[in-house]
């Protein structure tokens, strides 16, 4: 039993204590931005932020909701098991969804502009049987992402601490849960830009200190000599020479195809990821998804090429938490690699940044899918099936009721998990089996107009019974037995994966030879409504023009957005295609194929080009929001500081701002213009 770095005050201190803040933050950045900037808590504003949210804001959300528990953990276990490959294999495989899925983004958006959830696409498309099969895999794919979460969140802050790992179960999601009631989907994304930049830091700390400062290890060339060292007292199964240097790596290769399908699944069948597109505002979502994808690269890539390297490098030391003995594997699947290295190389101190990024990325990530799931159960469940009519006031109310509810709910799941011995590494590689049949068929929703009901709402269900008997009857001829050990290696894994997402390939030429070819007009997305908040606004005294997100597009706007969204679409599908390329063959696929294990200079010039990255991110999505926004911070600020002198009240700010907004010029009032709602022809 290795001994926690930390005291369980330490612990509870983060987990509660930081909890706390952020969500009294957030509660106070609530109440400014209403206070001032009239951004009103209607049911529009808590799903979907206004629809105004910048690229910057929209990058940095992506790259947060990205940043899974898994993503620092897991990548960094894959390089400790493989070597350099891992970090490449986790990055490259989990960044080229975010890059795809920014065409999808766009088409949601010129499709169907009023929706909330990507479910209700489906909905207007293919009616209830095709609704209620894409609910089911939508929420089951949140209910995985939220239990990979709080599993490998719980799991590290039991390691680190000695915490009970159930009171971290319980605890971690309440400070989430606080903020994200109050604040909605705003709340989210500006915390997600507040925990991405302090996670930034922290990851160019570890590989500064690994790479530059550290006692023990300190420059590119002490870790290649341990590595070289590693790789002769214990070599690799299927890697080139059997050395932790190659990117020629048998295993590596085949959690690298498991690692694409399953994240294809929680990336186009997350809520969240819509949540994100539907927030943005037209000019804004393909250059937040591109940037927030792009800048996501290097956190794995860096984070594990840092970490799981310095785990293989420093095991050999005293100061090394399982020494003189190697890291059992159920340590290494429970995504502990990152936090024993980081206490061999920082002590106490790296123990403390550990449990501060790990706490980031599963706080911020689980906000998002609260908010992806509550916007499902509010719109696809209760405003469809039950209450049509519902107000912007009830929706509201619903949406928080079931953020809590769902939150006690995954705590308890995550409970039922723990005792029953599944990791943060098993739910990451069997995500992709039971959710990736219907990645497919959501995509052509959007893209191709022939696709029937019949094929979409049938391939799923189809593509899953496939999978998860490619997957068992792959592990009984392997093993022998179904158990945990059997049923999460590779093999078993990658057969189901691969099945999951190609098996609709066959059942929906099939399905549309059988029920005909559709030819859809996309008109009925069009029809999608948004929700009634005009109770809300009269309630203190506004006019719901006068809220954000609340404006009613006119049809001049209605068509100049289709432009806009039309031009971003030609672009998005030439850049994603350009840097798939890129990330999956152009570059590792020579190195792979070569055989090549890397010199000393190599690697040190690879470790540099992952530094140089991280310091563009962070630029990226660290800093030019904060360029992006530096008018309202700076008008913000302005009138905080005279309301809180005296000098102009809040009502004053807000008839000075109107007046600043009708200029003489305008030749026809806005209210003269009627609504796209009112006129027939779109």
């Amino acid at each position: 039993m290795v001994k926690a770095a930390l005291d369980q005050g330490v612990g509870y201190g983060i987990v509660l204590g930081l909890g706390a803040l952020f969500a009294l933050g957030m509660i106070l950045v609530t109440f400014i931005l209403r206070r001032y900037n009239q951004e009103l808590q209607t049911s529009e504003m808590f799903n979907t932020a206004g629809r105004t949210v910048k690229s910057g804001l929209v990058g940095s959300a992506v790259v947060s909701s990205w940043t899974w528990a898994a993503t620092l953990l897991q990548s960094t276990g894959v390089c400790y098991r493989y070597g350099v490959s891992g970090p490449f294999w986790y990055a490259s495989g989990a960044t080229v969804q975010i890059l795809l899925f920014a065409t999808l983004a766009i088409e949601l958006k010129r499709r169907a502009p009023n929706a909330h959830t990507f479910l209700e696409v489906i909905k207007a498309r293919y009616g209830t049987f095709a609704h209620i099969v894409f609910m089911v895999f939508g929420l089951v794919t949140n209910i995985l992402v939220s239990l990979m979460l709080i599993v490998g969140g719980s799991a590290t802050v039991s390691a680190l601490t000695g915490m009970h790992t159930i009171a971290a179960i319980y605890l971690l999601p309440v400070g989430v849960v606080a903020y994200t009631v109050f604040g909605g989907l705003k709340a989210t994304i500006l915390t997600d830009y507040v925990h991405t930049f302090i996670l930034l830091i922290i990851i160019i700390l570890f590989s500064l200190t690994t790479y530059s400062t550290s006692d023990i290890l300190g420059s590119p060339s002490a870790v290649y000599d341990a590595l070289v060292e590693a790789g002769s007292r214990h070599p690799v199964d299927g890697n080139k020479d059997g050395s932790y240097l190659t990117m020629q790596s048998r295993e590596g290769a085949i959690f690298f195809v498991i690692n694409i399908v399953g994240n294809f699944g929680t990336v186009f069948l997350d809520n969240g990821y819509y949540n994100k597109a539907i927030a943005a505002s037209p000019v804004h979502a393909l250059p937040g998804y591109i940037l927030g994808g792009l800048s996501w690269f290097a956190i794995p890539w860096l984070t594990a090429t840092t970490m799981g390297l310095a785990g293989l490098a420093l095991e050999s030391n005293p100061r090394f938490p399982t020494y003189p003995d190697r890291m059992p594997d159920a340590d290494v699947s429970a995504g502990l690699v990152l936090p024993y290295a980081a206490v061999a190389l920082l002590g106490k101190g790296g123990a403390v940044a550990t449990l501060l990024i790990v706490f980031m990325a599963v706080t911020s990530a689980t906000s998002s899918e609260l908010i992806a799931t509550s916007s499902i159960f509010t719109y696809d469940l209760y405003r469809t099936y039950f209450n049509p009519e519902a107000s912007g006031k009830r929706l509201i109310y619903m949406s928080h009721v079931l953020v809590v509810a769902y939150a006690l709910f995954i705590s308890t799941f995550s409970v039922g998990l723990w005792y029953a011995g599944i990791s943060l590494g098993y739910l990451y590689v069997m995500m992709g089996v039971i959710i990736s049949s219907a990645v497919l068929p959501a995509t052509l929703t959007l893209i191709w107009k022939g696709q029937n009901k019949w094929a979409a709402s049938l391939s799923p269900i189809l593509g899953l019974a496939c999978a998860l008997i490619g997957w068992l009857v792959m592990a009984k001829k392997e093993c022998g037995n179904l158990g945990v050990a059997c049923t999460g290696s590779n093999n078993p894994m990658l057969v189901g994966n691969v099945v999951a997402l190609l098996s609709p390939c066959v059942f929906i030429p099939i399905l549309t030879l059988i029920f005909g070819v559709d030819k859809y007009d996309w008109k009925s997305m069009l029809d999608i409504r948004k929700g009634d908040d005009h109770e809300l606004a009269e309630a203190v005294g506004l006019d719901l023009e006068q809220i954000p997100g609340g404006h009613a597009e006119t049809q001049m706007e209605f068509e100049e957005e289709q432009r806009k969204l039309e031009r971003a679409g030609k672009i998005s599908k030439t850049m994603t295609v350009v840097l798939t390329l890129a990330l999956l063959v152009l570059w590792p696929m020579p190195m792979y194929g070569s055989g090549y294990i890397f010199s000393k200079p190599f690697f040190t010039g690879w470790v540099t080009v992952g530094i140089i990255w991280i310091f563009c991110s962070f630029i990226g999505v660290g800093l030019f929001p904060i360029y992006e926004g530096r008018k309202t911070l700076v008008s913000t600020f302005k009138y905080v500081f005279n309301d809180i002198t005296g000098k102009a009240h809040p009502k004053t700010i807000h008839a000075q701002a109107a007046a600043e907004k009708t200029t003489p010029g305008d030749s026809t009032p806005p209210e003269k213009v009627a609504p796209k709602e009112e006129i027939s022809a779109h």
